[in-house]
């Protein structure tokens, strides 16, 4: 899965024990301009470092995997969970500038001279 949006927070890396570390980020999400979205991802284990080349207001593209799990409580309740963990993530903008576009040279499309001597 993947979704473009512009960075809102950066949290640092945790160490959850020895073996595990996470760190996470929020990003807003505006599919509809007047109600946007902020959405936490998290990235985890070596991935951590993928968020340290963004800055807080930089426009991404963040690619990611969905991941729910259940959680049994002492009463035999079960709570649900889901998780966006990325794995990709592509800098758009840097701090809400945008690129320069990017234009390719145009096609030559005028006629061929009349006075071509090719075979056809």
């Amino acid at each position: 899965m993947d979704i473009k949006g512009k960075v809102h927070e950066i949290y640092p890396v945790v160490t959850v024990s020895e073996k595990f570390k996470k760190r996470e980020l929020v990003i807003e999400y505006a599919e509809n301009p007047s109600y946007p979205e902020l959405v936490k991802f998290e990235a985890v284990q070596d991935k951590v470092n993928l968020f340290d080349t963004i800055k807080v207001g930089d426009q991404v593209e963040l690619f990611f995997n969905l991941r729910g799990r259940a959680w049994v409580d002492k009463m035999g309740k079960t709570s649900y969970f889901n998780t966006l963990v990325v794995w990709r993530i592509n800098p758009i903008t840097s701090g809400g500038s945008s690129p320069a576009p990017e234009f390719a040279a145009p096609a030559d499309i005028s006629p061929a001279p009349e006075d071509d001597d090719l075979p056809f």
